[in-house]
């Protein structure tokens, strides 16, 4: 669906969160280019969304990056954890429509 969007450039797949962590440390390192968003599943193996997090905003990266948690997850206690991460507007529980993709990229662009 991003894809099909047309709105974005470059995307980044990871399996987990582990790989995720790992790979966005590394560019973080190497002071490349990081994404401007980031939808976290909160359900995968190896590392879960939570664990993820946990980990990596303990890097001090100082550009900004906006994280949405993108889950099938209803659960008011996953929507009360995310708020401690300041995300509680940035929970999307899927399926997510096309639609909504566009209003999440459009608000990043402004």
């Amino acid at each position: 669906m991003i894809e099909m969007s047309g709105m974005v450039e470059n995307i980044m797949v990871y399996k987990n969160g582990k790989e995720a962590y790992d790979k966005l440390k590394a560019i973080f390192l190497s002071s490349e280019k990081l994404p401007e968003i980031i939808l976290l599943d909160l359900n995968m193996p190896v590392w879960d969304g939570w664990q993820f997090l946990d980990e990596f905003t303990k890097i001090p990266i100082k550009t900004k990056i906006t994280i949405y948690i993108l889950t099938s997850s209803n659960s008011e206690e996953d929507k009360q954890r995310a708020e401690e991460y300041n995300l509680n507007g940035n929970y999307l529980i899927k399926p997510i429509s096309l639609k909504e993709i566009k209003t999440v990229l459009e608000e990043i662009n402004h």
